[in-house]
């Protein structure tokens, strides 16, 4: 078993003595660690354990917050692997003698919000991944209309007045961006977004227009 360096333990006690600052315990038990890196990087890494308070607690190679599992790499594949996992299970249970109104409301209370749920951090991910989403999506439009797998999906996604998972997440992205600006949205997502026309911020937007819509990055301090 091979625990982390001691150069990095005195780090945990000042996360101990912060949490202690502000009314918190840091519970051992309920603590997990994590790696984040690319492949080539955590292939480097040979250190299983890390000693926090008296306890020793395993690395993990995924972690689950507030109902997002993230992987050592952040790729979201555990996630979507998860999410279309959680779907398919659902799917089986439906019952298919129900009317086409009944399967829709099955569907969006048990099959569609799991895709919708936090799905902007879908955005720019894997076409491999994004496929095994909307394959989700496949199944139950063909569950709610009776389509057979041999019928093309499109038209029925169109009779269903669906997006693709694709279109949801472009959906939901600029929707966070006008809540923000409109001050409807929480502050630690209205906070990081403003119309600047600083150059050295990182637009979402063309270039050529002098302002624009950006999220704020800010730069390190040399």
């Amino acid at each position: 078993m091979l625990l982390l360096p001691l150069t990095v333990s005195p780090r945990l006690t000042d996360v101990e003595a912060w949490l202690r600052a502000s009314r918190l315990r840091l519970n051992p038990t309920k603590t997990q660690v994590m790696w984040l890196g690319s492949s080539q990087q955590l292939a480097k890494l040979d250190i299983s354990h890390v000693r926090i308070l008296s306890s020793c607690v395993k690395v993990q190679d995924t972690a689950r917050d507030l109902g997002v599992v993230i992987d050592s790499q952040l790729s979201l594949s555990a996630h979507v692997a998860a999410v279309c996992r959680s779907g398919y299970y659902q799917l089986r249970q439906a019952v298919r003698s129900l009317s086409e109104d009944a399967s829709k409301t099955l569907v969006q209370a048990f099959v569609s919000c799991r895709l919708d749920y936090c799905n902007s951090l879908f955005f720019d991910i894997s076409e491999g991944l994004m496929n095994r989403l909307q394959s989700v999506q496949n199944a139950a439009a063909r569950l709610v209309t009776g389509t057979q797998r041999s019928d093309h999906i499109s038209p029925v996604l169109r009779q269903l007045h669906w997006l693709l998972v694709c279109q949801r997440v472009d959906f939901k992205v600029p929707t966070l961006v006008h809540q923000s600006l409109s001050g409807i949205s929480p502050p630690y997502l209205a906070d990081d977004c403003h119309l600047v026309a600083d150059a050295r911020e990182r637009r979402l937007c063309s270039t050529a227009s002098r302002t624009c819509v950006v999220l704020t990055v800010p730069y390190p301090v040399r």
